[in-house]
């Protein structure tokens, strides 16, 4: 867990952004604004980072992008020439492009290729690794995504951004693992997220064998999502904090 928060500044949470590691692959799901920061705090190898996958287009899932494609330009020794591979929904391809038009060529031509490629729901995509990940529409902007990686019978499912889906719970069964964003307490909630109570809902739904709570808003913070979300779950709830690991399966 590189990062558990949100756009709002938070003194102990960063941006959205999670690493995930199998054999040789390094896959960051998100990149907000933080991540770097956080790569070096934690041992995290990011100069090494294979692909990088993003749920949609909100500044504080994707905003260091140009940061970490910078770093893997000039902040590394050697510099690199492994390929990088970015996903991401529709609209990707025209983004990156006008990326590259406000700041500089090198966006799209840093030395080592950079291979765009967007995802629709449906066919898993091969990432190597014996890894694969699969894509699922959710109600938050026109384009978001959930994610879930899977390798042998582990399967991660990371939701993004989303509000309550009795679709997306139906996509994630039987998930060993499920990162669910929790950005606002019970009372408080909007359409476009989720509280814990939606969260545990959506967990119990899934059948999911364990729930990971991340995305949390100042609001949340001094409460106890985690044991809220277990009271509509039934089974083990994690309240996320930056540098937290899991294991999923066996490597």
């Amino acid at each position: 867990m590189l990062g558990s928060g949100t756009v709002a500044p938070s003194a102990g949470r960063t941006a959205p952004a999670h690493w995930v590691c199998a054999g040789g692959l390094r896959l960051l799901l998100d990149c907000g604004a933080g991540v770097l920061h956080r790569a070096a705090q934690f041992g995290v190898d990011w100069p090494n980072v294979t692909h990088v996958a993003l749920t949609h287009f909100h500044p504080d899932h994707w905003g260091e992008l140009p940061m970490l494609l910078f770093a893997l330009k000039w902040g590394t020794l050697p510099p690199r020439s492994a390929p990088l591979h970015l996903l991401g929904p529709a609209g990707l391809s025209t983004r990156m492009t006008v990326l590259a038009g406000a700041l500089g060529d090198w966006v799209l031509d840093s030395g080592y290729p950079l291979e765009i490629r967007e995802i629709e729901p449906g066919a898993p995509v091969a990432l190597g690794e014996g890894v694969t990940l699969e894509a699922h529409r959710t109600p938050h902007t026109g384009e978001s995504l959930a994610y879930a990686v899977r390798r042998g019978s582990a399967r991660l499912v990371y939701t993004g951004d989303t509000g309550q889906s009795e679709a997306l719970a139906g996509w994630a069964r039987d998930c060993d693992l499920l990162l669910a964003e929790c950005s606002l307490p019970d009372g408080r909630g909007i359409s476009i997220h989720l509280t814990p109570t939606e969260a545990g809902a959506l967990a119990r739904a899934a059948h999911a064998h364990r729930l990971v709570l991340t995305h949390f808003y100042p609001a949340i913070e001094g409460t106890d999502p985690a044991l809220v979300a277990a009271r509509a779950f039934g089974g083990e709830v994690i309240a996320a904090r930056d540098g937290d690991r899991f294991t999923i399966g066996a490597d």
